[in-house]
């Protein structure tokens, strides 16, 4: 088959168009994000771009590449993708079982040569896309019981319990509440609901006895860091003595005593909302947290307006994960939920993280350009 200049030309053109066609104030809010996440991390390093701030740079413009590109592809193309991808995903936690590499008690990370992969990151968008396919396929689920439980429960559950066993008890809650919000969207009947919180508060006692001994620590440590001040309570102290210093307008940058003074650990991760704090202080905290809001409504907002009823679940289920993670990490490092170990997404330091939180973004701006029936659609 022979494809004249003409035709290459209009499909480059038309190419052209969908990447005019991204919603830019989302790539605004990203850049302002990575642009707050550069400067904490340059203030956390002592006022050098080594080691974070300048891979976060790249890291950021990297992983910005692969949201543009998965946002200008035909939502359909990941539509048909959508079980495959679960498949890779679901097969990358099994050899993490395997083959994973462990760091600091747990086994997460799988070596493909280039880099390490976190699988677990990778099913938080898979097992929403297959959620979203799914039920999207599978008409009414209020009339069958096993359309409605049996199936969509076996896709949750399995990468769960894979987690679980890591231990990553964080990510697993992650998954678990961002898939029950696109079961919950596509109308799951409220008897259901009802039934499963029920099961859930009485096996409470039950799923007690699993936990490892270091979660149970810090759930005690949620419910009274003062127990052990210089122990286990030692991190959540610190972080809340730093964000309370801050004050209104915190300190102002690079003058923040308490990690510059190395009182605070995991000040590139886990507890960098607590270095902003107390540089910036409870204005900058509060133009973070209407940021990812931001972020957050836009997503819900182009769920609500999707004609097509696998965008309008996937695009749910993607921005309830991306408030879950900022949620997550700054009601931690305040100490209103016990620490689960997720990072801050587009300020932490790390990879798989933002590469998560990036395509997120990249599908839900593919499902904002194609907005139409998926039936209507040709792949390219």
């Amino acid at each position: 088959m022979i494809v004249s200049n003409r035709e290459i030309f209009f499909g480059f053109f038309g190419k052209f168009i969908k990447l005019i066609s991204l919603n830019w104030f989302l790539l605004v809010l990203l850049f302002i994000l990575s642009s707050i996440g550069v400067l904490t991390l340059y203030s956390a390093s002592g006022g050098n771009m080594e080691p974070w701030a300048k891979n976060h740079i790249i890291r950021f413009l990297l992983s910005l590449s692969l949201a543009i590109f998965i946002g200008i592809i035909n939502i359909k193309f990941w539509f048909k993708l959508s079980y495959f991808a679960y498949f890779i995903g679901l097969l990358l936690l099994i050899l993490v079982e395997f083959i994973g590499l462990e760091f600091g008690g747990a086994k997460r990370w799988v070596d493909i040569k280039f880099f390490y992969i976190q699988p677990s990151e990778i099913m938080k968008i898979s097992v929403i896309l297959a959620l979203a396919r799914y039920f999207s396929e599978c008409g009414d689920i209020r009339s069958n019981w096993i359309k409605t439980i049996f199936f969509p429960a076996i896709l949750i559950i399995t990468p769960i319990l894979l987690v679980l066993s890591q231990p990553d008890l964080g990510t697993a809650l992650l998954l678990l509440f961002s898939s029950l919000s696109v079961i919950y969207v596509a109308g799951i009947s409220y008897w259901v609901i009802s039934c499963g919180v029920f099961i859930s508060v009485i096996s409470l006692p039950f799923a007690w006895s699993f936990l490892h001994d270091y979660q149970r620590e810090r759930i005690y440590t949620f419910l009274s860091p003062e127990r052990d001040p210089l122990g286990s309570g030692y991190h959540i102290i610190q972080s809340k003595i730093a964000i309370g210093s801050g004050s209104f307008w915190g300190k102002g940058w690079l003058q923040g005593s308490q990690s510059h003074l190395d009182f605070i650990p995991e000040i590139h991760t886990d507890f960098v909302f607590s270095i902003f704090s107390e540089e910036f202080g409870f204005f900058g905290s509060l133009l973070i947290l209407i940021l990812y809001s931001s972020l957050t409504f836009v997503g819900l907002f182009i769920s609500y307006n999707s004609k097509d009823y696998f965008t309008r679940l996937l695009t749910f289920g993607l921005s309830i994960t991306i408030f879950l993670y900022f949620f997550s990490n700054i009601a931690m490092v305040m100490g209103i939920i016990p620490v689960v170990g997720v990072p801050l997404p587009l300020i932490s330091y790390g990879g798989s993280a933002m590469i998560t939180i990036m395509t997120a973004i990249g599908l839900i701006m593919s499902s904002n350009i194609y907005n139409k029936s998926i039936k209507e659609q040709a792949i390219f």
